[in-house]
């Protein structure tokens, strides 16, 4: 990408990855196997409710091509086949399920020094079209995406923001929701790159109610090894975990969260464990 806009999708990425990347409450296992031939097999487990789900992925590289095919346990197959550069900026995506024959999309970015932009339509009769751009530089981008249903002739979305980043901090206000949700973010690093302290906050504002609410957290390197972070809502959610490497690419995650406003008042525990031999 190097100098040029992140994708709007991106815009306030830093601050919702802080705020929610890594938290899980139930209990999760991922063991990845990587070839040098370009082979990579994902398996991923996780118990819910009582109830095991699970599913196979296989990525396989060659050249500027990507096939990703995965399996789950309701026997539903998920193929996506990435080409890079067929143009030059542009890389080209399509995906499909099995047995849903409604489901193939075809996705196209074109990445340029002052403008991002992403398209994706549905292979059907009656299409679902979204576009995406921002223009701008790396330090500021402002950007939109729409999404029309072909079938109904009606948006299924329109949002528009803008974001500016720092290597230190960035900041970002979206407005969402087709102009009903206000929300503005920021994050700030202390220290960077040598671990420190990160903080960060978001802020909601729905015109329609008059509702509003923010979020919280934060993520502190205890040592090159391990992190914790936390997370408090406006609503009295407390969430908290910690992250260990306990060889390399080789995390266990613990997480909790407390909510008083739940009827049993418990605090729900979660534990990812991803292994790389």
């Amino acid at each position: 990408m190097g100098n040029g806009p992140a994708p709007f999708s991106d815009i306030g990425k830093r601050t919702r990855d802080l705020l929610n990347k890594d938290y899980n409450f139930d209990h999760k296992f991922t063991l990845l196997m990587q070839s040098p031939g370009g082979m990579g097999v994902t398996a991923t487990g996780w118990k819910k409710d009582q109830i095991f789900f699970g599913d196979v992925n296989t990525l396989y590289k060659s050249g500027n091509t990507t096939v990703d095919l995965k399996l789950d346990t309701h026997s539903n197959v998920s193929t996506k086949v990435t080409a890079h550069d067929i143009l030059p900026c542009t890389k080209v995506a399509c995906s499909f399920k099995i047995p849903d024959h409604k489901s193939g999309k075809l996705d196209v970015q074109y990445l340029h020094p002052h403008a991002a932009i992403d398209s994706s339509i549905g292979l059907n009769p009656t299409p679902l079209l979204e576009l995406s751009a921002a223009i701008g530089s790396k330090d500021l981008s402002l950007g939109g995406e729409v999404g029309l249903n072909t079938a109904s002739a009606s948006f299924t979305k329109y949002n528009a923001g803008i974001g500016f980043n720092k290597p230190d901090f960035s900041v970002a206000v979206l407005l969402m929701d087709k102009g009903e949700t206000l929300k503005a973010s920021y994050i700030h690093s202390v220290n960077p790159p040598y671990g420190g302290t990160t903080v960060a906050a978001e802020l909601t504002h729905k015109f329609n109610t008059y509702e509003n609410s923010f979020t919280i957290g934060s993520a502190h390197v205890v040592d090159p090894y391990t992190m914790v972070k936390t997370r408090l809502s406006n609503n009295g959610k407390f969430a908290m975990l910690c992250q260990r490497e306990w060889r390399p690419k080789s995390l266990i995650t613990v997480s909790g969260e407390y909510d008083p406003k739940a009827n049993n008042g418990a605090t729900k525990l979660g534990l990812a464990l991803a292994l790389k031999p």
